[in-house]
């Protein structure tokens, strides 16, 4: 009997000693400010982490329990930490090729782009391709002597370049300037009055000059006529570049990626990266409109949700306008600047609805590209006759429209109407909006452009985002945007349309919990509670107190993924 009851109690203290040794942290967090994104719970004073998921969210005092020899502390000393930032909406890979190729961001004249050409071909073999991707013309702050459209021709780049042909994609993506060598390469340089009609390319626009001669300038779907010869990438180059963007991410507080249009490579290049343990962003990816075969595939075979959630495909990313830099939005009315021009419809709209229907059918969200009023309009009328036709699989579809840039009014509520999520990039009204309202119109800009306010009332969350690499990744500059309406360098006063600014609560959310709504994984991450993924994003000031003007100053301290510490600043 003794020992029975010796035993017992050596069982029960054996039972004790596991509980407690699981209940032990591999990780504590504490000592700053901590805001969780939980309604019920807005601010923590410290977090406990096991594995790669959130054990504890609350007192300093309380979280001493889940303390042992073996656990990592991180004192915040006075920083603040927020859930992990997702990037809503960007190109990874894009991201990645940025860091490697011709990188023309931060170019503020056609000058500093030329020079960056001959820098790049004075490191290159003859005849090797130079390719970069970034300038945008609409933000030089002086414009070539010649321009055609408020577009440079290509002739001073050919001359730095003579043997080395060269494509300079637009930053909004939606455009490219080749040099002479790379027209005729794709022999559309010279052009004779037989050929250029042949020429002409649907959805599409070769800029010409008044003889009829490519100016070098390819909008939308011309593009291909010279990226059809670009050579293919390596395997090693695209793992370099996919190692790049991994980093970038990190350094930026970026812990989720909606990548928006990926094709086979990118699909199997993630898997490859998956089994190699070099994912450490989880992705969640949209598979390319482009491809039907590509489609076809997947409605067969359904989605793919990831249980270790690193890289989950269920959406479909379709093309249906272009940029308004480009002037390839398409537009309801005509373009202010450019009379009898509306815009290029990119994708037929017969092929939004085929999708729409197929996706509600197999269970993918459709996510669109839709700048122009007119795009979203289109868009929106495809999504609910399709919707109106599967009534009994629309409950949980959240399909989306990315950028929704420009709206008609009578569309705005349509949104909520539809269930449709807004996958809106804050900075863009930073960069765009002082020379947006050349293209609109005052009219058009004030009722129905980064109409942020107006859609968050009418009950629709939005998903934040950079449109990486058509801006930088920082996720600061499209947290300052939202909440300032201002340009980058401070301007206006007040902000443009200062009604549309999102609160400071708004925008943190639609960068975590909001943005992890729009990939239906809001249950999972998006804020800091108990049970939720361990992703954290650590700033040097607390970007939700700090003066407006403080925000853009404001550095990551620290990423942490998965439970790790993956980046200290």
């Amino acid at each position: 009997m003794k020992i029975k009851s010796l035993l017992s109690i050596l069982a029960i203290f054996s039972f004790l000693s596991c509980q407690n040794q699981q209940e032990s942290a591999d990780l504590i967090i504490k000592g700053g400010n901590i805001y969780t994104v939980n309604e019920n719970q807005p601010t923590v004073e410290a977090v406990a982490v096991k594995n790669n998921k959130i054990l504890f969210a609350g007192s300093e005092a309380e979280v001493e329990q889940y303390l042992s020899e073996n656990t990592k502390q991180v004192d915040l000393a006075g920083k603040t930490m927020t859930p992990g930032f997702i990037e809503g909406h960007g190109h990874f890979m894009g991201l990645g090729y940025n860091e490697l190729n011709v990188d023309l961001l931060q170019t503020k004249s056609y000058d500093e782009v030329i020079q960056k050409v001959k820098e790049a071909v004075d490191a290159a073999k003859p005849g090797e391709w130079i390719t970069g991707r970034g300038w945008h013309q609409s933000k030089w702050n002086k414009m070539p002597n010649n321009t055609i459209d408020g577009f440079p021709l290509h002739h001073a780049i050919s001359e730095v370049s003579p043997d080395n042909p060269v494509y300079l994609r637009h930053a909004s993506g939606h455009a490219g300037m080749a040099n002479e060598k790379a027209m005729q390469i794709a022999g559309v340089l010279p052009l004779s009055k037989e050929s250029m009609a042949n020429l002409d390319v649907e959805g599409g626009e070769i800029f010409r000059d008044e003889q009829g001669n490519p100016t070098g300038v390819f909008n939308e779907r011309a593009m291909t006529l010279i990226t059809q010869h670009i050579p293919e990438s390596t395997p090693e180059k695209d793992q370099k570049a996919f190692e790049l963007a991994v980093k970038a991410s990190h350094r930026n507080g970026i812990t989720s990626f909606h990548d928006a249009g990926i094709g086979r490579e990118n699909i199997q290049l993630y898997r490859d990266m998956k089994a190699d343990g070099k994912l450490d962003v989880r992705m969640y990816a949209m598979l390319t409109g482009w491809d039907k075969e590509l489609l076809n595939e997947w409605y067969e075979k359904g989605p793919e949700v990831d249980s270790t959630h690193l890289l989950t495909i269920r959406s479909i990313k379709l093309n249906c306008d272009g940029a308004l830099g480009s002037r390839g939005a398409w537009l309801l009315e005509e373009y202010t600047d450019q009379p009898g021009h509306f815009g290029h419809e990119t994708l037929p709209m017969s092929f939004v609805y085929t999708t729409s229907n197929q996706a509600l059918k197999t269970g993918f969200q459709v996510c669109s590209h839709a700048i122009g009023d007119r795009a979203n309009q289109e868009i929106l009328d495809r999504y609910e006759k399709a919707m109106n036709e599967n009534a009994d699989l629309t409950d949980n579809h959240r399909f989306r429209i990315e950028h929704a840039q420009h709206l008609h009014p009578d569309d705005i509520p349509r949104f909520a109407e539809l269930g449709v999520i807004p996958a809106m990039q804050a900075v863009h009204m930073s960069s765009d909006r002082p020379w947006a309202i050349d293209r609109l119109g005052e009219k058009r800009i004030k009722e129905g452009a980064y109409m942020w306010q107006a859609l968050l009332q009418s009950g629709v969350p939005i998903v934040n985002g950079t449109d990486v690499p058509v801006e930088p990744i920082d996720p600061l500059a499209s947290f300052y945007a939202s909440v300032s309406r201002k340009t980058l360098e401070g301007t206006p006063e007040g902000g443009y349309e200062p009604e549309q600014k999102m609160t400071r609560e708004q925008a943190l959310r639609s960068y975590t919990l909001d943005a992890a709504y729009g990939a239906f994984e809001e249950d999972i991450k998006g804020s800091i509670e108990v049970g939720k993924l361990a992703d954290f994003t650590i700033f040097d000031k607390d970007i939700m107190t700090v003066p407006e003007d403080e925000i853009l100053e404001t550095n990551v301290a620290m990423t942490i993924f998965d439970g790790r510490v993956v980046f200290e600043k």
